[in-house]
């Protein structure tokens, strides 16, 4: 590999308990000791401080934020919190939160107040399966529109994760050569040194195929990175 990349095991709503946490995250780091590349773990919000004790090589991650630090925000956590809990990168805008009602302009909210807050934020933009199917300039046009949204008022060169929604957790990851041509594209909106990492079916099997590539610069791993082992080799593959 020419260049680092950066891998991030998001646990969703997972696992179910403290104690898995910190074995999961043990379990990680045993693997990820020697890599070259930049590693996060973006563990549910109760999980946060356990899983901070244990790791050393990782880097802390959270799954999502608010865009106020103050008032009546039942649930909600603001980006200080989460710095004072030591997370560095934060993952702003995933699919799963936009199917739950969040919008773009709630959207480029968190994004603002996750770098004033001196934090990485991770912003997540990828298009439906009725758009892919239209072809890949269509998937672009909707992804653009995202990333205008998204990124309005926002420093260019930051970390954007593609995720077409409908190669997450089905199994059916997006072809390596077309995630390229994305990676490019998104580049030309986001800035050139924008970071672009590929996310959706992600596993050990085939994350080389994406990741040989200097155009996409890791990847956002999700049911594959609650398997220790599983996560491992993604991360050994990506060192070949």
């Amino acid at each position: 590999m020419k260049n680092k990349k950066l891998i991030i095991a998001n646990w969703k709503m997972n696992p179910d308990s403290a104690s898995e946490a910190v074995s999961l995250a043990k379990g990680t780091e045993k693997g990820i000791s020697k890599s070259g590349n930049e590693i996060v773990i973006a563990p549910p919000f109760p999980f946060l401080a356990v899983v901070k004790k244990v790791i050393k090589h990782a880097k802390l991650g959270a799954q999502d934020d608010f865009w106020e630090n103050k008032g009546a925000r039942t649930g909600e956590v603001f980006p200080a919190m989460l710095k004072n809990s030591g997370v560095k990168y934060v993952i702003v805008g995933h699919s799963e939160r936009r199917m739950l009602g969040e919008t773009d302009e709630m959207i480029n909210k968190k994004m603002k107040a996750t770098l004033k807050a001196g934090l990485k934020p991770i912003l997540c933009v990828g298009e439906h399966l009725e758009t892919r199917k239209k072809g890949l300039a269509a998937a672009k046009n909707f992804v653009k529109t995202q990333l205008k949204n998204d990124l309005k008022g926002v420093p260019v060169g930051m970390i954007i994760a593609y995720e077409p929604i409908w190669a997450i957790g089905s199994g059916k990851p997006d072809k390596p050569e077309e995630t390229v041509e994305m990676a490019r594209f998104i580049k030309s909106i986001a800035g050139s040194k924008a970071k672009v990492l590929y996310g959706g079916s992600v596993t050990s099997k085939n994350a080389k195929s994406f990741l040989q590539y200097n155009e996409i610069d890791g990847a956002l791993v999700g049911g594959a990175s609650l398997k220790a082992e599983e996560f491992n080799k993604i991360v050994e593959n990506t060192n070949k």
